[in-house]
């Protein structure tokens, strides 16, 4: 299962989410059967590759939050 494939929520992956899309409008039985597997595999790696970066970014910004929260307890501290 996979998350919406909206394209605004995962700009790195648009195209394949178009494309998988597309597959899935133009062989409506055959997605049934394994026509769109080799997209979808490609799809779970780029939400895969998109989590990571989020995932980075987002502890990049709590480490700068974290000092920030422990410079200003000194300050008050003294």
């Amino acid at each position: 299962m996979n998350p919406p494939l909206t394209l605004h929520r995962h700009p790195m992956c648009a195209e394949i989410i178009e494309l998988f899309q597309k597959c899935h409008v133009d062989h409506p039985d055959g997605k049934l059967f394994g026509e769109c597997t080799d997209l979808k595999i490609k799809l779970d790696r780029c939400f895969r590759e998109e989590k990571a970066l989020k995932r980075k970014e987002n502890f990049e910004q709590s480490k700068k939050l974290k000092e920030r929260l422990q410079a200003h307890r000194r300050e008050t501290a003294e």
